[in-house]
């Protein structure tokens, strides 16, 4: 069982796009997309610099536009479930069906203005922290005021709160961690800093008709297989302001028998994750289009 997933915020790299462009149409693709939400993807995915793609409003619709494409180019394949990690939610709604693309579109440029303009009210950001147990961790992180935004599983999760926070988890992380990244993102995503961003991205929902999944459609508010695209939705909207359980996400997975994923583009971190909470599944990331015929031969050997 096949399961295609979108990675989220912080994959983007500059230039990654590049090669992309150059497969049949996907520049014509490319630009009526940027035409149709205000914003230049082309120029964003081949020639800005790590800094410009940072911008919240600018890489989450960077990314959604990445996974459609480089999905596209896969030709014809239905996996038996979808799932995205934060604004990849959006992009897996498209593949599932529930969205239309330019619909996808629409509505993460709103979710990435939006989640912008909640993250400039206070300086915040967000960390990785990397070993130790999960219960020792999140108590570790709740005494420093910090939530744990993101749940991914395979000894993995990320914290996010104010800048002095994150700072003084620097100098105090907890028993067990072996080491704190921070992040290079704006803001502290999926916490309840983004609540103004909520409100915004509901009534963007409420001009959208979205279909129910053509396939499992897996959650990351709580990791569940969500039938109703009306159910998909709501979730999209409520996940800005609430943890990604990626871990909970990846049991669903096993549940449902998954024995290959494939990761679109930017592809790289979820896999990596896969790796090491789903021994035995077949991996692939999609970097560049040179991986294509790989996931190709995957998709069929999973058909």
């Amino acid at each position: 069982m096949l399961v295609l997933v979108a990675p989220g915020q912080g994959a983007q790299t500059p230039g990654f796009l590049t090669p992309w462009l150059e497969l049949p149409g996907a520049a014509d693709r490319l630009a009526a997309w940027s035409d149709a939400i205000g914003l230049d993807l082309v120029h964003h995915g081949t020639e800005a610099d790590a800094d410009a793609i940072r911008d919240t409003a600018v890489a989450q619709p960077l990314l959604v536009a990445a996974g459609l494409l480089s999905a596209s180019a896969l030709g014809d394949v239905t996996p038996g479930a979808v799932a995205g990690h934060s604004v990849g939610e959006i992009t897996a709604a498209a593949f599932a069906g529930v969205l239309e693309d330019s619909a996808a579109l629409s509505l993460v440029r709103t979710r990435g203005l939006a989640m912008a303009e909640a993250a400039a009210v206070t300086e915040t950001g967000m960390a990785a922290l990397l070993g130790g147990d999960p219960d020792v961790t999140v108590a570790h992180l709740e005494k420093l005021g910090l939530t744990p935004a993101n749940m991914n599983g395979a000894g993995q999760i990320v914290a996010a709160g104010t800048a002095a926070q994150i700072e003084a988890l620097v100098e105090d992380k907890p028993e067990g961690v072996r080491r704190v990244v921070p992040l290079k993102v704006a803001g502290a995503f999926h916490t309840h800093h983004m609540a103004p961003a909520v409100d915004t991205l509901a009534a963007a929902a409420e001009a959208l008709t979205p279909a129910d999944p053509r396939v499992a459609y897996v959650s990351n508010k709580d990791g569940a297989a969500v039938s109703s695209g009306a159910e998909v939705l709501k979730r999209l909207v409520g996940q800005v302001a609430n943890p990604v359980r990626w871990d909970l996400c990846m049991e669903t997975f096993q549940k449902l028998g998954v024995t290959a994923l494939i990761e679109v583009c930017p592809g790289g971190t979820l896999t990596g994750i896969a790796k090491r909470a789903l021994p035995g599944v077949k991996t692939l990331a999609l970097k560049t289009p040179d991986d294509l015929d790989a996931a190709r031969a995957l998709i069929a050997d999973h058909a």
